[in-house]
């Protein structure tokens, strides 16, 4: 693979090729749901459910973890589960609503999070704490199963209140940090770091 460098990172790896896709396939998810294709919409939302895992994984394994595919990879979260949501509005909303009010606790923390990395730091917040990870697995899980097999409340209330928590961490790491960086593990690990 060629080398191409931002900031001094090498961005060309496998793990940043594959958040790339997330990112230009999002646009295809976007039509397959607003045309009503909600069998080519599932494939394709859970190709980009099962690359989000693969992604970071591979960076970690492969030892390219950058501040660029980092964000890379958060753009790509974040557009994959807009789409998830999306669907979830379109093709599931009727098993939802009656549980809806955890989604909007959900929405609320997570928008409420890049309100802060913005005011905080003008950029979007690539941490990837453990919380944050843990809880995109379990909501690709819990997409991939509500468009595969069918609405299960006790993994939506899994998905939607770890992710919330997760979010929850998220912001007040954001704000005990001085800037953006990859390898913060969570608000604990954080708070034993020896002050600078």
């Amino acid at each position: 693979m060629k080398k191409l460098i931002v900031n001094g990172e090498n961005v060309v790896n496998l793990p940043n090729l594959i958040s790339l896709y997330r990112v230009l396939v999002a646009p295809v998810i976007l039509y397959f749901a607003l045309t009503g294709q909600e069998s080519l919409f599932v494939i394709f939302l859970c190709i980009s459910l099962v690359s989000d895992i693969l992604d970071g994984n591979l960076a970690r394994l492969m030892k390219v973890q950058t501040n660029f595919g980092a964000a890379l990879d958060n753009l790509g979260d974040i557009l994959t589960y807009i789409l998830a949501l999306l669907g979830l509005f379109l093709f599931k909303w009727t098993e939802i609503e009656p549980h809806a009010w955890i989604l909007w606790v959900f929405l609320s923390v997570f928008v409420l999070s890049y309100i802060v990395s913005f005011a905080r730091f003008g950029k979007i917040p690539g941490l990837h704490l453990y919380s944050a990870v843990t809880a995109g697995y379990i909501q690709g899980i819990f997409f991939f199963v509500l468009f595969v097999f069918g609405f299960f409340p006790w993994m939506y209330y899994l998905a939607l209140g770890w992710g919330a928590i997760a979010y929850i961490e998220k912001i007040f790491v954001l704000f005990k940090l001085d800037d953006i960086r990859i390898g913060v593990k969570g608000l604990y690990w954080l708070m034993k770091e020896p002050k600078k």
